[in-house]
Order: structure tokens, then C-alpha cells, then sequence
């Protein structure tokens, strides 16, 4: 489902391909690493949707949800956008630090989904976190679609439209 690859300026980027409507997507993971801090904005304005992923093992980690919400929405000048609130490291339950009802209440604070995962093989819920992005871009897209199926004339078969979603991971 996805591939990696590492652009020009260093960051992983991943291809996602959308199977049902032809899209196809690309994800761009920061890590939430400061040193791409200074990037991070213009990311995010290109941005259709973005996974905000913290540790259940690093208070610190959590603690930044808020941040990044705030700043998505700022920086989209908007009052919600499409997000999913991920808890990662799950499987290490001996280390957690933030419960699932803390993270449940913080994503319902931002009225966002929420998923916990873990990357560990075998991986849980790390296809399942995008593909609950993707369906909550899509639930917006229809509006953009409308307007622009006003304007310009589509095909009947909507299998050959390409749409290109490009997810952020913070």
C-alpha cells in the first residue's frame, strides 16, 4: 500500500494509492522533529488532511497534540479541518503513560477521530489510521467536488478522475 521514498529535502514521504475512487496520495512524515520546524507551515498548507500521531509512552509527546491542532487550524485559517488523533506504542503496555480515555478525550475536545496503533510487527492499526483520514477527507470532498463539477464538465465514469490527497503526519 505504501512505498517509501526520500525527496530532495530529506523528509520520508510515503505514496498511498486510494483503491475505489482512483485516487492516489502522498504522505509526508515529519516525526514531529524540530528541525523541521521551519518547513512544518508550508507543509501543512498544502496539506488535505494530517494524522497527529503522539506516544502513550512520552507525556511530552501528548502534550503537543494541542499545539499542532491549533497551529493546523491557523495555518489553514479554519475552524476544523480533517485530522485523526493517533496513539502509537500501544503494545507497550508496561511504559503507557497516557490512557486510551485520556486520548479518546482529547481527540473529542477537537471533535477528531481517534485510533490507537502500534508500529510493532505485527503492526496494528497503522493501515487502519489512514485509511480513517482518508474517509474523513472524503467526507468533505464532495462539497469541493460539487463546485467544481458546476464549473467544469466531468466524465460519466469518475474512475478515470485522479485525485491527489496529500496527508501530513505530525
Amino acid at each position: 500500500m505504501a512505498t517509501s521514498a526520500v525527496p530532495s529535502d530529506n523528509l520520508p514521504t510515503y505514496k498511498l494509492v486510494v483503491v475505489g475512487d482512483g485516487g492516489v496520495g502522498k504522505i509526508l512524515d515529519t516525526a514531529g522533529q524540530e528541525e523541521f520546524s521551519a518547513m512544518r507551515e508550508q507543509y501543512m498548507r498544502t496539506g488535505d488532511g494530517f494524522l497527529i500521531v503522539f506516544s502513550v509512552t512520552d507525556k511530552a509527546s501528548f502534550e503537543h497534540v494541542d499545539r499542532f491542532h491549533q497551529l493546523i487550524l491557523r495555518v489553514k485559517d479554519r475552524e476544523s479541518f480533517p485530522m485523526v488523533l493517533v496513539a502509537n506504542k500501544v503494545d507497550l503496555l508496561h511504559l503507557r503513560k497516557i490512557p486510551s480515555d485520556q486520548g479518546r478525550e482529547m481527540a473529542s475536545k477537537h471533535s477528531i477521530a481517534y485510533i490507537e496503533t502500534s508500529a510493532k510487527d505485527p503492526a496494528m492499526n497503522v493501515d487502519k489510521a489512514f485509511h480513517e483520514l482518508v474517509r474523513v477527507i472524503r467526507q468533505q470532498i464532495p462539497e469541493r467536488s460539487q463546485k467544481k463539477k458546476r464549473i467544469t464538465k466531468w466524465r460519466a465514469d469518475r474512475s478515470t478522475v485522479s485525485h491527489r490527497l496529500h496527508c501530513v503526519v505530525l
